[in-house]
């Protein structure tokens, strides 16, 4: 049985899947291969019961082989990412309800890259437009890649403000992917495959779109993100289910204020008297990734200046500038607690992070000093 039909039959297993495919990623630390020779062995090593294995094989073939099909055409590239692959987000991994697969076309590195989430109403203003894509060439220019949600409105123009300046952007559809949605931003995903972007779903690819697939996309946007940046919504706008989903997942939220009589400015402004930190030019979010954006940058030199390595890098991966728990980063480095604390410890003392309440955070007075370096 090839790779993606066993995943794909695992996600069919209800409530079932996830501690599967945690039991996968700890058996098989570089993923599954390519092919699985004896599939019943396998289940039986993840501790599956005769009825769960029955459950597994009852679904006919026929039911995967147009989406097996679909993941087997060349261009463009590919992919089937399930929550026990190493290349499954890590940001993703620590929200309450990750998919349990991703589908994906073009460049998967970028689901790795630091992202900001940029969305805003359908029915934008001109000044929506205007700062929309500013913000979406400045941010994608400076190293951060702008995610979105494909949509009519300030989700395409944040595409193509990244697109313009040669950013780095991804597209979060509500459909699966070989029904993209709107059909009038084909054009657009078509453009942003071609400069080596990314468009996923956790839909099956001939899934089409509907109303309540909006808000589950929704909250992977946010989720892939270190941020959600709200460029201008009306007080019913589904941008702000973006936003309530990134603070239920601990995630900054910014907005940018507008004219007090635009009703597209009512929603931005609802979330800034709410906390939400409120933006006027780019640095204002740059600075505040200042310390991860650097990061990048030394890491990136790290064959022409080995010195700038950063200590324990897989765990300072892992660490941004919301508090996560010990107990989180040692599930997501796998290493035991003991040995994860002392290795915190020794980034703590090296100035990398800090102990706050609720765990550790990045420490933003060294990562400035080293971006001013």
């Amino acid at each position: 049985m090839s790779k993606y039909e066993f995943l794909l039959r695992i996600s069919m297993l209800g409530h079932k899947r996830m501690g599967c495919f945690e039991r996968i990623s700890l058996c098989f630390s570089n993923g599954l291969p390519n092919n699985i020779n004896d599939v019943s062995l396998l289940l039986d090593k993840l501790g599956l019961s005769k009825t769960v294995q029955e459950q597994f094989f009852q679904t006919s073939y026929l039911h995967f082989e147009p989406v097996l099909d679909w993941l087997a055409t060349p261009y463009p590239a590919k992919y089937l990412i399930a929550y026990c692959d190493s290349d499954y987000p890590i940001l993703l991994k620590q929200i309450s309800s990750p998919p349990p697969l991703l589908f994906v076309m073009g460049n998967k590195q970028l689901l790795h890259s630091p992202q900001i989430a940029m969305v805003g109403s359908r029915e934008f203003s001109e000044y929506g437009a205007q700062w929309g894509r500013y913000f979406a060439s400045e941010l994608a220019i400076n190293g951060l890649t702008v995610t979105s949600g494909l949509a009519l409105g300030l989700d395409a123009i944040c595409h193509r403000g990244a697109l313009e300046v040669s950013g780095n952007t991804i597209a979060v559809l509500g459909s699966g992917l070989a029904q993209i949605t709107p059909r009038s931003n084909v054009r657009l995903a078509n453009d942003i495959l071609a400069q080596n972007g990314a468009i996923i779903s956790e839909f099956y690819p001939f899934e089409k779109a509907r109303s309540e697939y909006f808000p589950r996309r929704n909250r992977i946007i946010s989720g892939l993100s270190l941020g959600t940046f709200v460029v201008e919504a009306s007080e019913k706008s589904g941008s702000l289910i973006t936003a309530r989903y990134a603070l239920e997942q601990n995630r900054d939220v910014f907005a940018l204020p507008g004219d007090i009589d635009n009703q597209n400015s009512h929603g931005t402004h609802y979330l800034i008297k709410q906390g939400a930190y409120l933006v006027t030019e780019p640095t204002d979010i740059l600075e505040h990734y200042s310390g991860f954006l650097s990061t990048i940058e030394r890491q990136s030199d790290f064959d022409n200046q080995e010195s700038n390595s950063v200590l324990y890098p897989d765990i300072f991966a892992v660490i941004h500038h919301q508090p996560i728990p010990v107990d989180t980063i040692a599930s997501l480095v796998n290493l035991p607690i003991p040995e994860l604390t002392i290795k915190l410890l020794d980034m703590e003392i090296a100035g990398l992070i800090i102990t706050v309440t609720g765990g550790y955070i990045r420490n933003r007075t060294r990562t400035a000093q080293d971006t001013v370096r």
